[in-house]
Order: structure tokens, then sequence, then C-alpha cells
């Protein structure tokens, strides 16, 4: 027996109406292509890995991400920390495909594939074959045990009856409720010895993604789940409905709810980042035009506006250019105070000068506060 799904209350429809319309809203403007729509769809895969990976303890920035997207050494990140990040995009990058494979059904199969992908570097533990005992996660400040899966012996009939229900389970709830239950089930199963957290967000993704939700870039709320206190409201809303223990039961509707308020918070992060690619790609069109600069460079730009930094390896990549074409555009851009150049040879980067720290700058100030759909009442 799997946890059941909830029936929604009128306020959760309205909250899921609202996801329904920015969903709508986000598919209608990726039907035209843009040439920032490459470098943003990149940028959210790296965010989603990150957020997912941050939970886990494994820290990387989103430079870092995107350079080891791209099969290059990161500047800062860890070796280790690195070996957890290429797992976690090896399975993104699957689902990704199997989100428009033509002929598809869910299998324990698939389950232990992805699971391998992650964590496969990590041969101590098992990966992608269900764990030979019991297993119990830890509060990692206190010690304390807040959750005790089921036994070890139960997990490959759970795993069966989660695929059973993957394929033909609750098929009329709403994509974004069959999402949050798909999560659920599976990280309550813990049917792994590790990487069952991030198997669990993976799996949601993967859920919306085969329903269509947009692709799995913009659909993803792994990125909110990982920033700061939202971690911390995570783990809590898990542990309200599981109690400490395996215990199916149908009262799930609380973390529905905050699977809801995540895709419609993400969402609105997502719109905003979707107008805000627009604009500042034709306003640093503008700037580098007037100032006789290559058309070219605009995608530099506008990967310092997006990041951090930017490495030549990158936009040479980006463009299609020469080793000598990126360094070349890349040293201009600092010469006119676009890009301020920092470290050498493999470890130089390229950070926001002058002219472009004002533009973040000016954005920054813009962006006002997410609305919360579940408004707290008094």
């Amino acid at each position: 027996m799997l946890y059941g799904t909830p029936a929604l209350d009128p306020v959760d429809e309205k909250v899921l109406a609202e996801i329904e319309d920015m969903r709508r809203d986000l598919k209608y403007r990726l039907a035209e292509a843009h040439r920032w729509d490459g470098l943003l769809r990149r940028q959210l895969q790296a965010r989603a890995i990150q957020g997912s990976n941050s939970i886990e303890g494994y820290k990387a920035s989103v430079e870092d991400i995107e350079s080891i997207m791209s099969g290059e050494e990161p500047l800062d990140a860890s070796a280790s920390v690195a070996r957890e990040i290429a797992g976690y995009q090896q399975a993104l990058t699957y689902i990704n495909l199997l989100s428009k494979a033509q002929v598809f059904r869910y299998d324990m199969g698939l389950l232990h594939a992805l699971n391998f992908m992650m964590i496969g570097h990590h041969r101590d533990k098992t990966p992608g074959t269900a764990r030979p005992g019991g297993i119990y996660v830890r509060n990692s400040a206190t010690g304390e045990v807040v959750y005790e899966g089921p036994d070890h012996e139960a997990v490959p009939d759970l795993l069966d009856e989660l695929v059973d229900w993957l394929n033909a389970g609750d098929l009329a709830a709403p994509s974004y409720v069959r999402g949050a239950m798909a999560h659920f089930n599976l990280v309550a199963i813990h049917p792994w010895r590790d990487g069952n957290g991030r198997m669990s967000r993976a799996l949601q993704t993967l859920v919306l993604g085969r329903d269509q939700i947009t692709t799995p870039e913009f659909s993803s709320i792994e990125e909110w789940l990982g920033i700061g206190e939202n971690t911390f409201e995570y783990y809590g809303a898990l542990r309200a409905v599981q109690g400490g223990q395996w215990s199916p039961h149908g009262d799930t509707l609380s973390w529905v709810r905050f699977v809801l308020r995540c895709h419609h918070m993400q969402a609105q992060r997502v719109q905003r980042r979707l107008a805000e690619a627009g604009e500042v790609w034709v306003l640093l069109e503008e700037r580098s035009d007037a100032e006789g600069l290559h058309s070219r460079t605009v995608s530099a730009l506008y990967q310092v506006f997006v990041s951090s930094r930017l490495r030549r390896s990158m936009y040479q990549a980006d463009e299609g250019l020469s080793q000598g074409q990126a360094a070349r555009d890349l040293r201009e851009l600092a010469a006119k105070a676009w890009l301020q150049p920092y470290g050498e040879t493999k470890g130089r980067f390229y950070a926001a000068g002058p002219k472009m720290r004002e533009i973040k700058e000016d954005f920054a100030q813009r962006a006002g506060p997410l609305r919360d759909p579940y408004p707290k009442t008094d």
C-alpha cells in the first residue's frame, strides 16, 4: 500500500489554476525561438542541479556546474562534489530525453538505472540495487533518527506498486499532484542506500515532463527547494506526513499543498527570468552595436549578466569560435569596461565590469517580491 493521493480544496484548485496559467504563458513564449533560450535553459538546469545537490550537502556554484555540464573542470568545486554533479546531470539529461520519447513506460529497471547514473561512483553503496537492510534518516545536526524506512524485504513489492501507479494510477489527478505523490512515495520507500532524495525529486520532474508540463528545465522545483529556508520547510513538510516511519495513509494534502506552493513560486521566478532575458538581450544588442562590438559578443555579455563569471571556453563553444577569436572578443569587452578579467591560464575567467555591473544593479532594483499563493492568515 502506498500513500494516497488527496482531494484538493477550492483554495488548492485556485492555486493549481494559476500555475496552469503560468505554464501556458511559458509554453507560448517558448514556442518562438530566441537566441537566449538555450542559455536560459542551461542556466535553469544548472540551478536545478545545484538545488537538489545542495540539499544533500554537495555545494557548488552555478558557474562550476555549467563547467561540469560542458565537460570542463570546475574552478572551485572539489573532485568529489564534481562527481556528484556529473552523475546527477547525466540522470537529468536522460530524463529530458525520456520526457520526449514517443514510446515510454515506467519500470523498476528505469528507477534503478537512474539511481546508478546518479551515484554509480559510490560502488560501496550498491548503486542501482535495492538496499539490503533497514535504513534510517537522521538529523545531521543532532544525529536523531527522524525517519525509518519500510523493511528492506518489502521494498521490491513497494517499488512494483509504485511503478504500476506511475503507469496507471490516479491518471485523472492533475499532473502536479501526481508528481508530488510520486516524489513522496519514492522518498518514503527509500529503496536505495543513497540518492533517495535526489531520485525522488528527479522522478517528480520526469512525471511532469511526461505529461508535457513544459520541459524539465522549466518545470522543476529543485532550485526552489535548495534555497536556504526552503530546504528546512521541505524537510518539515515531508516529516509532517511521514510521522517518523513508513505508515501509508491518505492524509497527504499538506504535502501536496507544499509542492503546489513551490511550483507557483518557482514559476513566478522563471516567468520573470524569461521576460528579463528578452529585455536584457535587446538592451545588450543596442549597447554593443553602438560601441562597434561584434553581435556575437552579446551571448558573452548575457552570460555574465545571469552568472557571476564566464570562461573563455564556454563562450567559444556557445558561438562556435576558435580559441583566438574568443580570446580577442573577451579582451575587447574587458578593454571597453564590460568585463573584468581574473586569474591566469586555465583558471582565468571574466566577471562583470563597470558597465555590466550598472545594468545588473538596475535590474536587481526592479525585482519585487514573489507572491505567496497561500497567504498566511492571522
